[in-house]
C-alpha cells in the first residue's frame, strides 16, 4: 500500500511539473529610449571622393552638409546620455533587437519642431501603436511630447521557414510619410528565431560573429536639383562611410534595406565575395524602396572592396564605400 501511495505521489508531481513546462514563458520586454531631434549632417565629411580621389565629389559634392531630423537612442529616461552607435550606420536610427516572443517597449519624445511618430514595419501593434494613419495616440506626436510604443515580436515578425536566423525591419516617421524618411528618420528593427539568441540579454544570433546594416536611398535636398540628389550608403557618399570591417573566415550577416522613391530600384554589389541570399548565391542583392532582405557571408579574401549600387547613375553619383576585410 506505501508503494502504491508513493507511486501515486510521483505521478501527481509528473502531471503538475508537466502542466508548468506547457505554459509559455514570461515574454521578455525590451525597452528603449528614443529621440527625434534636429542635427546637422555631413554626406561627404571628408570633403574627398574616397573612391575615385582624382574624380572629386562632382555637383553633389557643392554643398555636403544640411540640417536634418534623426532618431537618437538613449540609455534611459532621462534622454540625458546618448547611447553609442558604429561608424558604420551612419544616419540610420538606433537598431532595435528582438527575439520571437519578446515586447519591444519604445519609449518616443519629439524634441524637434514639427509633429513625428515612429512606424515600425513587420511587429504586431494595436492603433495607438502603429505610429501612422492618424487614428491612434501614436500617430502624431507633437513637438515636446512623448508617446510609448508597445510592438510584439510575434511569429509572423520572426524568419520564415527559408529565412537566416535574424532578420531585418524597418522603422520611421510616417505623419507626412513622403517627407520624413527623405529627412533622415529612418530606423532598423532585427527580430532572432526563437532559441537562437546569444543569451537572454543579447538577442543577436548566435549563429553569426557580426552584422552590419545598409540603407541605400537617394536623399532629395535640393528640390529635385542633381546637386541635392545625395545617392547615399546610410547617409554617406563616395566612401565616406567607415567601419564595415570584418576578418577572414567570420559569418557576417548583411541586413539590406532601402526607401525613397521611384528613382530607389538599387542593386546592391560586394566586390570580393559572394552571399546566400535564401538559398541562392549571389553577389548582388536587389532592393526596391521599403525593402527589407538579409543575406549571409564568409569572407574568403583579404582586402579592402567595393560595396555599392551597380546601376550607373547611382555609381556616378556617389552611392559607393567600402569593406574591409583583415586577414
Amino acid at each position: 500500500m506505501n508503494f502504491n501511495y508513493a507511486g501515486r505521489i510521483t505521478g501527481l508531481i509528473a502531471f503538475v511539473m508537466g502542466c508548468w513546462m506547457s505554459f509559455p514563458a514570461q515574454a521578455v520586454v525590451r525597452e528603449y529610449w528614443i529621440a527625434a531631434e534636429k542635427t546637422a549632417w555631413n554626406y561627404a565629411p571628408s570633403g574627398r571622393n574616397l573612391i575615385k580621389p582624382e574624380a572629386g565629389l562632382g555637383v553633389w559634392g557643392e554643398t555636403p552638409a544640411y540640417t536634418k531630423y534623426r532618431y537618437i537612442g538613449y540609455t534611459d529616461g532621462s534622454y540625458a546620455k546618448p547611447l553609442a552607435q558604429p561608424a558604420w550606420m551612419g544616419i540610420l536610427g538606433p537598431q532595435l533587437r528582438a527575439v520571437v516572443g519578446d515586447t519591444l517597449r519604445v519609449h518616443f519624445l519629439n524634441k524637434t519642431d514639427r509633429p513625428l511618430s515612429m512606424h515600425p514595419h513587420g511587429m504586431l501593434y494595436d492603433k495607438n501603436s502603429e505610429g501612422a494613419d492618424g487614428g491612434g495616440a501614436g500617430a502624431s506626436v507633437p513637438p515636446g511630447k512623448s508617446h510609448t510604443y508597445t510592438w510584439i515580436a510575434d511569429k509572423d515578425a520572426g524568419p520564415g521557414p527559408a529565412d537566416p536566423s535574424s532578420i531585418v525591419w524597418l522603422y520611421h516617421s510616417h505623419v507626412m510619410e513622403e517627407e520624413e524618411p527623405n529627412l533622415g528618420l529612418i530606423g532598423t528593427i532585427v527580430i532572432t528565431r526563437k532559441g537562437m539568441a546569444r543569451s537572454g540579454s543579447d538577442p543577436a544570433p548566435r549563429d553569426v560573429d557580426q552584422e552590419f546594416t545598409a540603407l541605400y536611398m537617394i536623399f532629395n535636398e535640393e528640390e529635385g536639383k542633381e546637386s541635392g540628389m545625395k545617392h547615399t550608403i546610410n547617409g554617406r557618399i563616395f566612401g565616406n562611410l567607415d567601419g564595415y570591417e570584418t576578418r577572414l573566415g567570420k559569418r557576417v550577416r548583411w541586413h539590406v534595406v532601402a526607401l525613397g522613391n521611384e528613382t530607389d530600384n538599387h542593386t546592391v554589389h560586394w566586390h570580393g565575395q559572394t552571399v546566400l541570399d535564401h538559398g541562392r548565391r549571389t553577389d548582388v542583392v536587389e532592393v526596391l524602396p521599403a525593402s527589407m532582405t538579409s543575406v549571409d557571408m564568409v569572407p574568403r579574401s583579404p582586402g579592402n572592396w567595393l560595396f555599392h549600387c551597380h546601376v550607373d547613375d547611382h555609381m556616378m553619383a556617389g552611392m559607393s564605400t567600402r569593406w574591409r576585410v583583415l586577414p
